[in-house]
């Protein structure tokens, strides 16, 4: 397992450490394992693990989540905060970043099922 750096500012973000499986050159050189734990007294949650996608879904099904899950909550809980008392300019530029991201990702889904690759560990 590596670690896996992130922005730390509050004391929330010190407490969680981020770590992941080695990547793995033979599926893209992506991690596939993330675990999410906290250094904080209780009532913390224990670590939360993600497990994404593991091999072409033609061949092994689906087993994991993937990164447009991972931004549709993550935009979904910007939604949130821009409804409530949180609305705030940055909020909502990192809300359109993520759904720029989101849209890259189905631009690149679209473009390889055009090619006949998805769903399979080709480029």
């Amino acid at each position: 397992m590596r670690t896996v750096p992130h922005l730390a500012l509050t004391p929330t973000d010190k407490a969680i450490t981020i770590t992941a499986d080695d990547r793995d050159p033979q599926a893209g050189n992506m991690s596939h394992d993330y675990v999410i734990a906290f250094d904080a007294p209780a009532p913390m949650p224990g670590p939360v693990s993600l497990h994404f996608q593991h091999g072409p879904i033609k061949e092994v099904g689906v087993n994991g989540i993937t990164n447009e899950a991972l931004l549709a909550i993550v935009a979904d809980r910007l939604r949130g905060a821009q409804e409530g008392p949180f609305c705030c300019r940055e909020n909502d530029l990192a809300l359109a970043a993520v759904e720029q991201a989101s849209l890259w990702l189905a631009k690149r889904t679209l473009d390889r099922m055009a090619r006949g690759v998805a769903g399979q560990n080709k480029a």
